[in-house]
């Protein structure tokens, strides 16, 4: 019976169970773009989460993952060996295989971005230690050639799992779609996930932070300059989402530990973005002219074909809550 039961609680381990992308899928809205530093986005994905290199010799390695699912964070420490290693490459976990690398010069920040210090945060999940990526202004990822990712006024969803501490007021800690050449090109152009406290376009109550959508020329917390019913999430690890559809927005957020996911704004854009005019680009750390200014922490994040229902959100925070985020 032992045996029965020690052979039962391995397979456990090893054959996790639904992922945030089995979620999407099974809802009819499947992720386009599965991007994590911490864990596996799908139950079955067994690749690469993100490549780092060391800084010394500039040589580099995959960092995979555990049984369980999360980073293989020891295999990191045993390659960079206690010496400096940046992340320069986050996988795409998706069949787009829309992977993010150094973003390059843009019209905003005329000089290529450098990758993020691969052991400025560790944390646990899944009770095992794995490595943040910790953004403090310069660092940046982009793929302006993408896969599947919505363009024009096409609906999409996303999400992104960050820091609640590790903000500030500049633009733009972002992750989402953008502009395909690294320039403004105007409102409506972008559709991303923005978390941080600037008030240079749009706000929510009080002083921050705050769940908004960067659209381009404006980060927006509803369809006004000021949307009071877009509260500050106080939490140590926070999920953020933006939904956008043909008329309107979505935005929800919460605490990524524990509780359901609330909605911040729901209804129109503001005036000057219907319709939108996505470009399908994908960035992290940086808005889409490359301002990278901001800072913020990654964890983990998705992007979707279609708009989810409330039913999927609800699905997703609960899968992102039973991750077990700790410090």
């Amino acid at each position: 019976m032992l045996s029965a039961i020690v052979i039962s609680a391995a397979l456990a381990v090893a054959t996790p169970g639904p992922r945030p992308c089995d979620i999407y899928a099974a809802a009819g809205t499947p992720c386009v773009a599965a991007h994590s530093v911490v864990r596996s986005l799908y139950a079955a994905y067994t690749g690469p989460l993100y490549a780092v290199a060391r800084t010394k010799d500039n040589t580099t390695q995959d960092i995979g993952v555990t049984a369980e699912g999360a980073a293989n964070s020891a295999a990191q420490d045993t390659f960079c060996g206690g010496t400096p290693c940046t992340i320069f490459k986050i996988y795409d976990q998706s069949p787009k295989a829309n992977h993010l690398d150094l973003a390059p010069p843009g019209g905003a920040a005329n000089h290529p971005d450098v990758g993020t210090n691969a052991t400025s945060q560790r944390l646990v999940i899944y009770g095992r230690p794995v490595y943040a990526a910790v953004f403090d202004g310069g660092e940046g990822y982009r793929n302006d050639k993408t896969v599947g990712v919505a363009t024009g006024d096409e609906p999409q969803s996303m999400y992104m799992v960050t820091s609640g501490t590790h903000y500030n007021d500049k633009c733009c800690f972002d992750y989402g779609n953008a502009e395909v050449d690294n320039k403004d090109h105007g409102a409506g152009t972008m559709e991303a996930i923005y978390w941080g406290n600037c008030t240079g376009w749009g706000a929510g109550a009080e002083s921050g932070p705050w769940v908004m959508a960067d659209l381009e020329n404006g980060l927006w917390g509803g369809d006004q300059k000021v949307n009071p019913i877009n509260t500050p999430i106080h939490a140590k690890f926070v999920t953020a989402m933006v939904k956008g559809e043909p008329g309107g927005f979505v935005l929800k957020g919460g605490d990524a530990q524990t509780g359901p996911l609330k909605t911040l704004y729901a209804g129109p854009r503001p005036s000057g973005y219907n319709p939108m005019n996505k470009q399908g680009a994908i960035i992290l750390g940086i808005g889409g002219d490359n301002s990278d200014w901001a800072i913020g922490t990654f964890y983990e994040g998705v992007m979707t074909q279609g708009f989810s229902s409330d039913a999927t959100d609800d699905a997703i925070q609960a899968n992102i809550a039973a991750a077990g985020y700790d410090e």
